[in-house]
C-alpha cells in the first residue's frame, strides 16, 4: 500500500493530523515524506495512506511536491531558511599570571607590616622614658 507518491496523514508526532506524500522508500519500515509536514524520514506506523496517489518521481524536491499539493487543493506552508549570522565573539578577560600576582600581594602585605613594626619599636622606648 506504501509507493512513491502516495498520500498519507501523520497520526503521531508534531506533524499529526497533517497531510504528506511518500518522496521515497528507504527501508521495510522508513520512508521520507514531504508535504505540509517537515521534510523527513517516517516510521510507516505512523502513516496513515489515503487513497490518493500523486505523480512524482523518487526523490522529487519540495517545490515538485507544493506544485502537486496546489492541485489538489492542499495548502503547503512554504519555510524560509534561517538567515546565517555571525556568532558573537567571547571576550576574554586577562588574567594576571599567578606567580606575578602572589609577589605583588605579598609586597603589598610587608609594607603595612613593616611600618606598624617600626612604629611599634619607637613607641616603646618613648613609653619607657617616661616612667
Amino acid at each position: 500500500m506504501i509507493q512513491i507518491g502516495r498520500l498519507c496523514v501523520k497520526i503521531t508526532g508534531r506533524d499529526s493530523g497533517r497531510k504528506c506524500v511518500v518522496v521515497d522508500i528507504i527501508n521495510n519500515n522508513l520512508v521520507l515524506i514531504d508535504g505540509q509536514t517537515r521534510r523527513r524520514k517516517c516510521n510507516i506506523r505512523h502513516l496513515e495512506p489515503l487513497k490518493q496517489a500523486i505523480d512524482i518521481k523518487k526523490g522529487a524536491p519540495h517545490d515538485i511536491v507544493a506544485k502537486e499539493f496546489k492541485k489538489l487543493g492542499i495548502e503547503v506552508l512554504e519555510t524560509k531558511p534561517k538567515k546565517k549570522t555571525e556568532k558573537p565573539k567571547k571576550i576574554r578577560k586577562v588574567k594576571e599570571k599567578p606567580a606575578e600576582a602572589k609577589e605583588a600581594k605579598s609586597a603589598q602585605e610587608k609594607k603595612p607590616k613593616k611600618e606598624a613594626a617600626a612604629k611599634k619599636k619607637e613607641e616603646k622606648p618613648a613609653a619607657k622614658k617616661k616612667k
